[in-house]
């Protein structure tokens, strides 16, 4: 397999997964072409946290091919591999911050794929770049949050800062894994927003897995439907019916 063109940015071919006995991913194949905004939905289980690992290069599937930026996966050298996964930025559930730090100190690991380590070290004691840190909390509105302890925060405002230290990262390809679990309504609405207008702007390639469908629809231009490790449609938003999405819950019509 290769990606067609110059555009693509991610591609599956036949990408199968198990855990032991239990097949997380079944036979997928996809391509997403740079600039796109691509939703997962699907019940829980139905294997969009382990496609992201996948993409992200975490795991590596039992069968099948991944490409990333170009590259096939398969054949780079772990040095190869984080290079790669430098252009990748990850939006997590759990946030991955380390708790007893300061907000700016969370931000600021978004440069430690270009920062040199005496670098990183004397930013942890003399914190570096602080106007770049404080511009990214601005945009998910924490500023005023820039040297708090971060287990002092809530866990939604958690969650901004992981989104912060992704703007300071400056990936070519945002992953995101339920970015807005643990935020109230409203203020997924602002950071969902704030993801959209940056990809847009910056030319980011953005795929998110979500539950709610509603705002999968609002920031989204294509939905690709998982059940059972199993893409049951991958369509423009558009042309995602009510129908279609009652199969992939299985609701009654």
């Amino acid at each position: 397999m290769t990606i067609e063109g110059n555009q693509a940015v991610l591609a599956l071919a036949n990408v199968s997964h198990c855990f032991g006995n239990a097949r997380a991913l079944h036979e997928i194949s996809l391509t997403v072409q740079a600039g796109e905004r691509v939703a997962l939905l699907g019940p829980s289980g139905a294997g969009k946290s382990t496609l992201l690992n996948v993409l992200n290069g975490t795991i590596a599937p039992t069968a099948g091919q991944v490409e990333v930026l170009g590259r096939s996966l398969h054949h780079l050298s772990a040095r190869q591999l984080r290079q790669i996964q430098r252009q990748l930025g990850r939006v997590h559930q759990h946030h991955d911050l380390v708790a007893n730090l300061a907000v700016i100190h969370n931000v600021n690991a978004g440069h430690l794929g270009r920062w040199s380590a005496p670098k990183a070290a004397l930013s942890l004691v003399w914190p570096q770049a602080v106007e770049t840190a404080a511009a990214a909390l601005d945009q998910v509105g924490l500023v005023d949050k820039l040297y708090a302890r971060t287990d002092r925060l809530s866990g939604g405002e958690q969650q901004r800062v992981a989104i912060a230290r992704l703007l300071v990262q400056d990936p070519r390809v945002v992953l995101a894994d339920e970015p807005i679990a643990s935020v109230d309504p409203a203020r997924a609405h602002d950071l969902m927003t704030s993801l959209r207008d940056w990809c847009g702007q910056t030319g980011k390639t953005w795929v998110v897995s979500l539950h709610d469908v509603a705002f999968a629809r609002c920031y989204c231009d294509r939905l690709i439907g998982l059940r059972q490790g199993r893409v049951l449609f991958d369509q423009p938003v558009d042309q995602v019916s009510d129908a279609m999405l009652q199969r992939l819950y299985q609701l009654s019509p």
